[in-house]
């Protein structure tokens, strides 16, 4: 039978957590400006008079941007290593910014979101590739810390929106461009760092274990990883986009009050993404993506029907467990297809930004024609996908630096 040869890459001796916190700053950095974009929409809806499906339509523009071009980026660099354009990215998630905050009409914001998103399609890939780099084999530590910046920006977007540009109105998101060149700097460090690297990398060791897995079963792995990442995103598009509008529909609580309830969501998501990774380096991947997918299938269910404060404590329990998941998945495709770490990286992540865009968009028609209500319902059955990780390779315990021939 035809098998695939997977040869774990060379790595340094010893974690080197400064450039792994390094490259989760700017992803929190990056993070809580898309984070907040999505945060002001209650804002941008009245300014504008926005239907649901423009709201969708935004939310797709960055993420559909991100979604194209991450995977192209990051086989790029997997051949032609990148140093500096880590900083450059910034730039452009900083003209975005800019653009989004003086928009004077629907079109222009498009194009502010659009920006928004090139600068997210070369900070993931390549953030995650520098992430792996100084794991010193903690592979699944590295890229829970890389990713937890995210998700730790990704839950302060809903309270700078509710404290800080809602109150002082859409011009106020100007104001973080100061972020962005904090983050410039930084990057431009990591881009130093990551070149000594790639100079010294012949020189370091490169221990492996043999550990055999087929090529087709290697094949359905990725597409079973691929279908996970379509029912764990598009789960988290209902909640990221249009749980500030679900709870002020059903609950009238006030827009503030909404933006504070998406943070105890994208809070606890941050915290799941933490344990992830170690305990995926510990039990094995699939384990975690057994727990974190399937494992919310009962939260899901209930939450339609729950009054506000089971509300609040099903979608925490649910951001916690289901974000676990990113980390494992992404891990495991990396040593499924070796030496395409920035491609790897770039197609699951721009997988998460492409379908959470279209998601977004979609359940923005299905919001308009049937009620946000009924958009709850419908997204919780989506894990019960998660019964295809039966099909995933038993890697078993310990992080997967192996060679399968």
């Amino acid at each position: 039978m035809s098998q695939t040869s997977v040869t774990a890459g060379r790595r340094p001796e010893n974690t080197v957590f400064a450039v792994i916190l390094a490259v989760s700053v700017c992803h929190f950095i990056n993070d809580v400006i898309q984070s907040l974009l999505v945060a002001v929409y209650p804002l941008l809806k009245l300014n504008y008079k926005l239907d649901f499906w423009q709201i969708g339509l935004l939310t797709m523009a960055f993420q559909g941007t991100a979604s194209v071009l991450q995977p192209l980026i990051g086989l790029y660099a997997d051949k032609r290593p990148l140093y500096y354009l880590l900083p450059a990215a910034m730039g452009f998630t900083c003209v975005g910014l800019m653009v989004f905050a003086f928009a004077s009409q629907y079109g222009v914001l498009v194009l502010g979101a659009m920006l928004v998103g090139l600068g997210s399609a070369i900070i993931h890939p390549e953030s995650s590739r520098v992430a792996r780099l100084a794991s010193g084999g903690r592979y699944g530590l590295a890229q829970s810390l890389f990713q937890v910046g995210g998700n730790l920006g990704a839950s302060m977007g809903p309270l700078v929106a509710a404290f800080i540009v809602m109150p002082l109105g859409q011009a106020s998101i100007s104001w973080f461009t100061a972020a962005t060149f904090v983050g410039m700097v930084i990057l431009w460090q990591v881009g130093n760092w990551y070149a000594r690297y790639q100079a010294n990398a012949e020189r370091r060791p490169s221990p492996q274990r043999e550990f055999t897995i087929p090529r087709r079963k290697v094949a359905i792995a990725l597409i079973v990883l691929t279908i996970l990442t379509f029912s764990k995103n598009i789960y988290l598009a209902s909640l990221s986009s249009y749980y500030t509008f679900y709870v002020i529909d059903r609950f009238s609580v006030s827009v503030e009050m909404s933006q504070v309830l998406l943070f105890v969501f994208l809070g606890a998501a941050a915290a799941g993404t933490v344990l992830g990774g170690p305990i995926g380096d510990k039990l094995g991947a699939k384990v975690v993506i057994w727990i974190s997918i399937l494992g919310i299938l009962p939260f899901t269910l209930a939450l339609p029907y729950a009054n506000l404060e089971w509300t609040i404590v099903l979608t925490a329990i649910i951001g916690l467990i289901l974000a676990s998941a990113f980390p494992a998945i992404v891990v495991m495709a990396q040593e499924l297809i070796p030496g395409r770490v920035g491609m790897v990286a770039g197609i699951f992540f721009g997988l998460a930004f492409g379908i959470a865009g279209i998601a977004a968009a979609l359940l923005g028609v299905v919001a308009d024609v049937k009620g946000i209500r009924y958009v709850y319902w419908l997204c919780s059955f989506l894990p019960l996908l998660g019964l295809l990780t039966v099909f995933l390779p038993n890697t078993g315990q310990g992080r997967m630096s192996r060679r399968v021939t």
